[in-house]
């Protein structure tokens, strides 16, 4: 009985939910982000060159997420900035409750459901959401925007980050050393053979 009622009250909540909570339910924190990104890029509202967004000019808007979109970038930022900041923010918090809430998501990894699965997939049976909203950044036209989009890149954090950092490293110490030695030979080898 409980089962029918959560799975009513998920598919009821399907009505109500707007392209960000879309969003989420497909690809996360990430997706909800850059959809909006997506968004005010075809409003005019930002501008998306060189992997930096700049506002455009002003206009109304009306959702939570957009503002912290806009927020984010107050003259010029880059993309992978804000997806970082925004992804952090109040206004994702909040969905990620509402969505927990309606069975739609789990409470732990946030994850999809399987309620949340299904009314994904009848959303995109409909065919009322954008493409980018369910599939990501990578069906958008080639362009600036899915260029910027889609070569943001966060660096990970603890462990990942001091390896990139290492790796860095040794490749600066690798190139060093395939340099000339003092000798006119290469360096790192053995003797020059010669007494």
């Amino acid at each position: 009985m409980t089962r029918s009622w959560g799975r009513r009250r998920a598919e009821d909540a399907g009505g109500s939910l707007d392209r960000y909570a879309y969003a989420f339910l497909a690809g996360g924190r990430r997706r909800v982000v850059e959809s909006a990104v997506v968004a005010l890029t075809e409003q005019g509202v930002l501008s998306l060159r060189a992997n930096r967004l700049r506002p455009t000019g002003e206009v109304e808007l009306t959702h939570a997420v957009e503002h912290a979109v806009f927020a984010a970038c107050p003259r010029s930022k880059r993309v992978q900035e804000v997806i970082d900041t925004v992804g952090r923010s109040q206004p994702l918090d909040d969905l990620a409750r509402q969505l927990v809430c309606l069975g739609l998501l789990s409470r732990r990894r946030q994850r999809s459901t399987r309620a949340g699965r299904r009314l994904l997939a009848a959303a995109a049976s409909e065919g009322g959401l954008p493409r980018y909203v369910l599939e990501g950044p990578a069906v958008l036209a080639i362009g600036p925007v899915r260029h910027g989009l889609l070569s943001a890149t966060s660096i990970p954090d603890g462990l990942g980050r001091t390896l990139r950092r290492m790796g860095k490293a040794l490749d600066d110490d690798h190139s060093s050393l395939t340099d000339s030695a003092p000798g006119g030979g290469v360096g790192c080898g053995g003797s020059s053979g010669g007494d």
